[in-house]
């Protein structure tokens, strides 16, 4: 853990799967991303290819899984994957579930929006992606 890093030192996440290796937190501050998870590697690691082989599997196996379960849950137009580490270098994807009448779509979420969002979500989105987490039917 590195006291001075937001991702190590994080509070008040929504957890919806934690492992000793990793955890899978939804995210509430991205305004032009409404469905946003993060997977986060839980040692505080910069880069892929600083994890073994079998870590990487695993960390890619939980991104692909979200993003199976968020699929299922939210039917979205298109899902975004990212890990860029440029601002907070501790190893962590994104998965965004992206819909037409977002924000910003096509382009990224993290481009200034082209319209008001009207994206309607289930109000418990976070739990089912959570039960189909801990089920591992995702």
């Amino acid at each position: 853990m590195k006291p001075d890093c937001p991702i190590c030192c994080a509070e008040n996440e929504e957890i919806l799967l934690q492992t000793p290796q990793l955890r899978v937190i939804a995210l509430h501050n991205e305004p032009n991303a409404p469905a946003f998870c993060r997977v986060i590697w839980q040692e505080h690691t910069a880069e892929m290819t600083d994890l073994a082989p079998a870590q990487r599997a695993l960390l890619m196996e939980t991104v692909y899984r979200v993003e199976a379960a968020m699929r299922t849950v939210l039917r979205p137009a298109k899902i975004n994957l990212a890990s860029l580490g440029n601002v907070v270098p501790h190893l962590h994807w994104h998965i965004i579930a992206r819909f037409e009448n977002d924000a910003c779509f096509p382009a990224p979420v993290w481009t200034a929006a082209q319209r008001e969002a009207a994206v309607t979500l289930p109000p418990d989105w976070q739990h089912r992606v959570a039960e189909l987490l801990a089920a591992g039917s995702a």
